[in-house]
């Protein structure tokens, strides 16, 4: 056994060398004539090289560790008398025959489940009752989209004065509800934090007609409402989930009343962007035949795009975990794993449509032709749409673990939006990424670990988010303090550069020039088709085949054929039951157990390879097709960035003069946060508690009393411009902010409550204070003591605030 593994991960060894060593030997004849096509073949012997160094390392370490498992089973086995392994065997033949008709009696109710879920229109699968507030089939122009109030839980009180939600669910195939399909989610943390949750949904088929547009102007109303039902409220925050997330920026984009901050969770923007061997999706269009596919399904479907088409992608990316795993997870445990599996395949199966006109936008400026994150996508004639439009914070949340939106697709439309991180900060634009190490793309929005940590974290930090200067910061959270619900993190947000952003993708993005290719084939592929095949495909779609392709569709089919419809199905659920008065569960150290269990590995572990070769060999198929100079020609028309002004013409901008010309004017407000932009300059990082005490500070104190919350973001702005672009200034002419010793020290104590003990402080920090009470003629800092919150300077009024408060 140990050899005919040694041999399987050699043959695989020397199949990836031998194709390597031809390639760089092309390579090499090429190169010393100054080939450009040799050029090409140099980059596919390094992604081939890359492929399979990591396929070789995976499997060497995967195998030794399976050899051993074997060999010591074999051993245990050896030791075992044969009276013993017959015993054992035949338990564990009577609990694997159980499990096995307890697993089909889970298909049969999966099967039963997605026909009633059919029946009932395929409503949301939120696990929270709810209240519908507004239909927008009811609308001028009509759309498939309701917003709901989520009804609290009982012993979970909201406050109406507290920031709502309103949390936009991705419309890719599956029903709305994964926000919310459970307690630990988006909608259970926001209702813990005492906010009222709302949520946007969506019908199984879209209105006649409706359009990108339309839903963006439905849940710009569905948004005023919510701003209206909370009147005493900050502004609402919107929660954007995979697709949902693109969707909640052009909303941004296009309506300048959102104004609370954003959070978009795994969401793909920057399309062609990704690392080289580990991102596979983004190669779809170019080797399927960009939005063609989709145009022509729609077509035959009568106008409407299935989304099971999407939803079958997505699980023929993971063949291992989708075909496999999640199946022997319920043979291994059905009375622990049914309900889990129920659940989660009820939002899994439940499949919905977009019409033609809402599938061929979302292919045209975001899959394939990337034109919303460099600022060339319409959401109709004459309706630009442009990111730097959006004037409220914006949380992005990416993970390492997503390979269907990793971090780069997530981020990289910050680099194509700005010039860089300075004209954020002209903006007056606060954008915080936060990067998880391993979560998956599912797991940003379902796993309750998440939910617990990130997400939890995410609701406390829009509570004082506004109290930011503006700016490109990454989140982090560090150790954990209490459990459950009431667990809390230190949050750290670090200033960033764009360069850490690209520094995400160490191969760099000089790859995505071939995706333009891939794009103008597509506009002139779909257009042919549009002219000459188009009228025909549509003469022949009728009602009857749209039905006939939708029931025949391999992810229905294989939900019905296990449903009571089936004749003999049913008797599943008697057998089920009389399994479940009998069971004989086996002991957990019984040898035939660990042998399945092994067995179950190697199925799912040759699945992966497949998927990893699979993955590997399509990544060299599209840079041969695509990365040679004749596509780098065809591709040239499409292969750009936007203009973006040059740092030095940055100083020169209007806002910048502005705001440079006010620098000496101002009081104590303009004061405190100068000086605190200062310090954050300086140190390069805003602690969370210290984030807290600052919005706490606009918000209590008597210097702040009359200033609004537009006021106090127009002054933050004002403020980090001063600073960025003439910190020496900033600092003289703070005598003219502060001209008397009283406000001086009120200014001082002030920023000193914000800053709290100085043991926590960096080095840098430290320097910065002290350096301010130089310029202001005050005393020296005096290190090792806790500032006073009340009373700390003359007619300096602070009341230290309380969990709830902050």
């Amino acid at each position: 056994r140990v050899k005919m593994l040694s041999l399987a991960e050699k043959g695989m060894k020397n199949m990836f060398i031998k194709s390597i060593e031809d390639l760089q030997r092309r390579a090499d004849s090429g190169m010393a004539t100054g080939d450009a096509t040799a050029r090409q073949l140099q980059r596919m012997v390094a992604h081939a090289s890359r492929h399979a160094s990591t396929i070789s390392t995976r499997e060497h370490a995967w195998m030794q560790g399976t050899a051993e498992s074997w060999l010591r089973l074999q051993s245990e086995l050896f030791r075992t008398g044969w009276p013993k392994l017959v015993e054992l065997g035949q338990a564990y033949l009577v609990d694997a025959w159980q499990r096995a008709v307890l697993t089909a009696d889970v298909l049969r109710e999966r099967g039963n489940i997605f026909e009633a879920h059919e029946a009932a229109g395929a409503p949301p699968v939120l696990a929270y009752e709810y209240d519908a507030i507004m239909d927008g089939r009811a609308f001028q122009r009509p759309v498939n989209y309701a917003l709901l109030a989520i009804r609290p839980p009982k012993g979970i009180e909201t406050h109406e004065w507290k920031r709502p939600y309103m949390i936009i669910d991705p419309r890719a195939g599956h029903g709305p509800g994964i926000g919310g399909f459970k307690p630990d989610s988006q909608v259970g943390v926001a209702l813990h934090g005492g906010h009222s949750v709302y949520f946007v949904v969506f019908g199984q088929h879209p209105e006649p007609g409706q359009t990108l547009a339309d839903v963006m102007r439905a849940e710009a109303r569905f948004y005023k409402e919510i701003v209206r039902r909370h009147p005493d409220a900050p502004p609402p925050a919107v929660v954007g989930n995979c697709q949902g997330g693109w969707a909640t920026l052009v909303l941004a984009a296009a309506e300048p009343t959102i104004t609370g901050p954003i959070v978009i969770n795994g969401a793909p923007l920057a399309t062609w962007s990704g690392v080289n061997g580990r991102n596979p999706m983004r190669y779809s269009g170019g080797l399927l035949g960009g939005t063609l596919p989709a145009l022509l399904a729609a077509d035959l479907n009568n106008g409407e795009f299935d989304g099971a088409n999407l939803v079958m992608n997505f699980e023929a990316m993971d063949p291992g975990r989708s075909f496999f795993r999640k199946y022997y997870d319920v043979f291994a445990a059905p009375e622990k794993s049914a309900g889990r599996f129920l659940e989660f395949e009820k939002w899994w199966g439940g499949f919905y449509f977009l019409n033609e006109a809402e599938i061929h936008w979302i292919l045209d400026n975001i899959f394939v032709g990337n034109r919303l994150s460099r600022g060339e996508a319409r959401l109709e004639r004459g309706r630009s749409i442009d990111l730097k439009a959006i004037r409220a914070p914006i949380v992005v949340f990416a993970s390492h673990g997503d390979n269907i939106t990793p971090p780069q697709q997530a981020l990289n439309w910050i680099v194509d939006t700005y010039a860089d991180e300075r004209e954020i900060k002209i903006r007056g634009q606060r954008i915080i990424y936060m990067v998880h190490d391993s979560v998956g793309h599912l797991g940003i929005f379902v796993s309750s670990s998440t939910a617990k940590k990130e997400h939890s974290e995410i609701v406390s930090v829009l509570k004082t988010i506004e109290a930011l200067p503006p700016g490109l910061y990454e989140m982090t959270l560090e150790e954990q303090h209490g459990e459950g619900v009431h667990a809390r993190f230190e949050v750290d947000f670090h200033e960033r550069h764009m360069s850490d952003v690209l520094a995400l993708d160490p191969g760099g993005r000089a790859e995505e020039a071939d995706f333009a290719a891939v794009a103008r084939l597509a506009e002139l592929a779909a257009e042919s088709y549009d002219l000459c095949v188009r009228p025909l495909v549509q003469s022949l779609a009728t009602p009857a085949l749209a039905t006939t392709l939708q029931n025949l569709h391999p992810m229905r089919l294989q939900r019905r054929m296990l449903s009571d419809r089936v004749p003999g199905v049913a008797q599943l659920g008697t057998l089920a039951q009389e399994v479940r008065n009998s069971r004989q569960s086996v002991a957990e150290d019984n040898l035939f157990l660990h042998a399945e269990t092994l067995m179950a590995d190697l199925v799912e572990h040759w699945l992966d390879v497949y998927r990893d070769v699979r993955d590997a060999w399509y990544e060299l198929a599209f840079f041969a097709l695509y990365s040679n100079p004749l596509m780098h020609k065809v591709g040239e028309t499409h292969s750009f960035q936007r203009t973006r002004k040059e740092k030095d013409e940055l100083r020169h901008l209007p806002e910048v003069q502005s705001a440079l010309a006010s620098m000496p004017r101002g009081g104590v407000p303009e004061a405190i946060i100068r000086i605190l932009c200062l310090v954050n300059e300086a140190c390069g990082s805003v602690r969370g508690s210290r984030l807290e005490r600052a919005a706490y500070t606009f918000s209590h104190s008597p210097q702040f009393a009359g200033v609004g919350r537009e006021r106090r973001a127009r002054l933050l702005r004002e403020q980090t411009l001063i600073v960025l672009f003439d910190r020496a200034g900033a600092m003289e002419t703070l005598v003219d902010l502060l001209p008397d010793l009283d406000s001086r020290a009120i200014a001082v104590g002030a920023v000193d409550y914000v800053m709290g003990i100085d043991e926590d402080m960096e080095p840098h920090t430290i320097e910065m204070l002290a350096a301010v009470r130089r310029a202001l003629d005050l005393p020296p800092l005096r290190l090792g003591q806790e500032p006073a919150a009340a009373g700390a300077a003359p007619g300096l009024k602070i009341v230290a605030p309380t969990t709830e408060a902050a």
